[in-house]
């Protein structure tokens, strides 16, 4: 079997943390940049776990009472003019519309045909979902109002990075409308803890829960809750929002209904969503310098089977005997799911195919050799141990195993994760200390300091924007934990009463 270099994965982690992460993405075949700039193409390994996220996500959104509808790409530039503040937060981003054909001249084609009024390629769809719920809602008999929709959407991003910022992405949005401000802010919190559960139950990454601050809250919205993860250079990344809008949207679009007073009324809504920023997270927070590795829940394949072949005879016996147990494995499940098992049977080497699994993040690997087909056994070996670290068990039991196995790649990857996590979250008193804590300790690995600072805090939206372009750190959430959130203390920076702490972090 072919060696394996010392280090799958270069540049490493600790030697260049932003090149070793788009490495990753290269070698485990996620995606790929485009010809349009900003944009990637996404590929079958990384969109099959997209899926998986996506499928599981999905049923969680249908169990509490969500449907799934579609609307349109185009937003009438005059449907986001209604809401000043949500146009103004992403006036920068937009992507327009303003012909609607192109006629050749001079061997070039050119648009024509100017629109009568311009189109924004949908940045977010609170404007758009509100036109059509002003015309379905007529009565308080039509409330809630509960949807999703699973789509793709464009903000021009200048610094694109795959999967973390990239001008287009796909994600869901929920939208929802509701007779009374107290049924809205419990539903934006219910799919705020959806997004803390999912994380943390499926894709192994313990996040600190809260509510986003007056100046980071999404545009319009009276209220953001987030949820925030932290990754292996110790930066954050919001991987999930879910906002009360209060009655902003619904002033703006005509959400009315008769209440039950006869009285009209505006209706009070929410949205919320994720996006394939959450590939890019779970990659940051799980990879080793060996590529990617997936958590068991949202792997596109639990189990790939490596038949080992050195001579022609022993093919047929060796291929049928790992159908033969991708065939058994595939009776057992995970998590209500058939363990997803595939063969490699790629005329290949086996040392190039076993690496390949490796850099792609696939939880088990089987090998099946002459000497394994003679002995009754296999070789198995797990993604969050080192690749020398192979079991070698009877055909019979590691089927028997298999699902306690993948269990126990996924609690393995969670504790090592909330282990990072609470390793660097700092209680910190003193500004002083908080200077020292968000400065790099040496100029050749800038991105190797920091973490998550708890401090009292009781500044302005200025205070903050001040810190941003000092420090390039943000308030990443009031944690909406008791505990972690604390009482009463006095601002590290104005010196004022505060009335609990707050998260400060550099980000994504």
């Amino acid at each position: 079997m072919a060696k394996a270099p010392q280090n799958a994965i270069s540049p490493t982690r600790e030697e260049n943390f932003p090149e070793w992460y788009q490495q990753v993405v290269r070698a485990a075949d996620l995606a790929e940049n485009s010809e349009v700039r900003g944009c990637m193409v996404i590929k079958p390994w990384g969109y099959g776990l997209w899926e998986q996220i996506q499928r599981q996500l999905d049923a969680w959104f249908k169990a509490t009472g969500h449907k799934n509808a579609y609307f349109p790409l185009l937003i009438p530039v005059s449907y986001l003019e209604k809401e000043a503040t949500h146009v103004e937060g992403f006036a920068t981003e937009c992507a327009v519309v303003t012909h609607h054909r192109l006629e050749l001249k001079d061997g070039k084609m050119v648009p024509s045909g100017e629109l009568t009024e311009p189109y924004v390629i949908r940045p977010t769809s609170e404007t758009i979902i509100g036109a059509a719920f002003a015309r379905w809602v007529q009565s308080y008999r039509d409330l809630p109002l509960l949807i999703n929709q699973w789509a793709n959407v464009m903000r021009w991003e200048m610094r694109p990075r795959l999967f973390l910022r990239t001008a287009e992405f796909l994600w869901q949005e929920g939208h929802t409308a509701h007779e009374t401000a107290e049924e809205a802010m419990e539903e934006a919190k219910k799919m705020h803890d959806v997004y803390e559960r999912f994380l943390t139950d499926h894709l192994a990454v313990p996040v600190i829960a809260g509510e986003k601050t007056q100046a980071e809250r999404f545009p319009g919205a009276l209220n953001t809750f987030t949820v925030e993860a932290m990754v292996q250079d110790r930066k954050a990344i919001q991987a999930g929002t879910s906002h009360f809008l209060g009655q902003n949207f619904s002033k703006a679009a005509g959400i009315e209904f008769e209440g039950r007073e006869s009285r009209r009324e505006f209706a009070w809504t929410t949205s919320w969503g994720v996006s394939t920023r959450l590939i890019g997270t779970l990659l940051m927070a799980h990879s080793d310098d060996d590529g990617l590795i997936l958590p068991p829940r949202v792997a596109p394949t639990h189990v790939m089977i490596l038949p080992v072949t050195p001579k022609p005879e022993h093919e047929g016996p060796i291929l049928e005997a790992c159908a033969k147990l991708a065939a058994e494995l595939s009776t057992q499940t995970f998590h209500g799911d058939a363990v997803r098992v595939e063969v490699d049977q790629r005329d290949l080497g086996g040392g190039v195919k076993n690496w390949e699994w490796i850099k792609k993040g696939v939880p088990v690997r089987i090998e099946i050799g002459p000497r394994d087909l003679e002995s009754g056994s296999v070789a198995l070996t797990r993604r969050d141990q080192s690749p020398k670290d192979k079991q070698f068990l009877p055909s019979a039991d590691a089927v028997a195993a298999i699902t306690k196995i993948l269990q126990d790649i996924q609690d393995s990857l969670l504790a090592r994760a909330v282990a990072f996590r609470d390793a660097n979250l700092v209680e910190i008193t003193a500004m002083e200390e908080f200077r020292k804590f968000f400065t790099p300790l040496n100029k050749e690995q800038p991105e190797i300091h920091g973490g998550f600072a708890l401090v009292h805090w009781a500044g302005s939206s200025e205070d903050e924007e001040a810190l941003k372009q000092e420090m390039r750190i943000t308030v990443r959430c009031i944690p909406k934990d008791a505990a972690m959130r604390g009482g009463p203390g006095t601002c590290i920076l104005t010196g004022k009463p505060a009335e609990g702490r707050v998260i400060f972090a550099k980000s994504y």
